[in-house]
């Protein structure tokens, strides 16, 4: 195909966002979710997402199971198969087949003289897709845990995610049991600290909490880090116990970070006395940790006049910096 060819095509899909309600539409769609172009089905794919067409369900799977065989050669970086996927999890698709088949491929691409796995986004959307379809309970926690072991460290992330859309006792088990066993990513564990604290918050939070005094400085930032975007003010609580008992000021930097992601209006208040009370060092650490609220006017104010009252040049070239403003000492 002709590169004039393939661009009137990409072309031709973009005007049928135009149309959504005609019967051409879904036909046009059709016929390009057939071609061997898998960047074009990957657009058609995303398309007939976009617009909700559940009549090309068949279709889309009947896709997906052709660019499977002979798959790095079909569809390389797995762009149709990824698209489809998402699509059809996104359309509601129930039918655990395609995403049993897509959380087992493996794609193996040479990249620089090695070779890469391209399909773990694959795997990873399918381990959503697969908590909303008709297996039984254990059926999917099994092929979870097994997701949660795999080499690839964005399908272990995306595992432990999948796993707190399934509330439960034994959810929250497997989830503990994996931060416990450690994972050579932080990430990866840091994930699970969310999920947990998503899943049941009140009983999870003194577990997340012992990270935060642990020898490894990685869990003590992810821990951290999940604890702030905690909904629950205990967690806040938590976060502060632990910054005034740290005397390093990389852990305190880190603690002051995360309560920078809470929405808790406590967590807000005790940041602005760090600026207002604190060492020169940890007011610098409050407002990068407030910056994260630079669009609400009301904390805006609250953080330029807690630096105005200190009158300390370096803290308000700061604060400009960081919140794009512009005050003068």
């Amino acid at each position: 195909m002709s590169k004039q060819a393939f661009d009137r095509k990409i072309e031709a899909l973009g005007s049928l966002r135009s149309h959504p309600d005609d019967p051409a539409t879904v036909e046009q769609l059709r016929k390009a979710l057939k071609d061997r172009n898998n960047y074009l089905v990957s657009k058609a794919a995303a398309l007939a997402g976009e617009l909700a067409i559940r009549a090309l369900v068949p279709d889309l799977a009947a896709a997906f199971d052709r660019f499977l065989a002979n798959a790095s050669k079909s569809d390389p970086q797995c762009w149709a198969k990824n698209a489809i996927a998402k699509t059809l999890k996104d359309l509601g698709h129930d039918d655990p087949g395609i995403f049993l088949r897509g959380i087992s491929h493996v794609q193996m691409e040479p990249v620089w003289g090695a070779q890469v796995d391209t399909a773990a986004t694959l795997r990873g959307t399918c381990a959503h897709a697969l908590v909303a379809c008709s297996l039984s309970r254990l059926e999917t926690l099994t092929h979870l845990v097994d997701l949660l072991a795999d080499r690839e460290k964005p399908v272990r992330v995306e595992a432990a995610r999948a796993m707190a859309q399934l509330p439960g006792p034994d959810s929250v088990l497997l989830l503990r049991l994996k931060a416990l066993a450690g994972d050579p990513e932080p990430e990866v564990t840091g994930q699970c600290f969310v999920a947990l604290l998503e899943l049941s918050s009140r009983d999870s939070l003194p577990f997340v909490a012992r990270f935060l005094d642990g020898e490894d400085p990685d869990m003590r930032v992810e821990a951290a880090a999940a604890l702030g975007q905690c909904h629950e003010p205990e967690a806040v609580d938590l976060l502060k116990e632990c910054w005034n008992k740290q005397t390093d000021p990389e852990p305190k930097r880190a603690i002051l970070l995360s309560l920078g992601t809470s929405r808790l209006p406590v967590a807000a208040d005790f940041l602005l006395s760090v600026l207002e009370n604190g060492r020169a060092d940890d007011a610098l650490g409050a407002i990068e940790a407030l910056a994260a609220g630079r669009f609400r006017e009301e904390l805006r104010e609250r953080v330029n006049a807690a630096v105005n009252a200190r009158c300390d040049s370096k803290l308000i070239a700061f604060f400009n910096k960081k919140f794009g403003t512009s005050i003068s000492s």
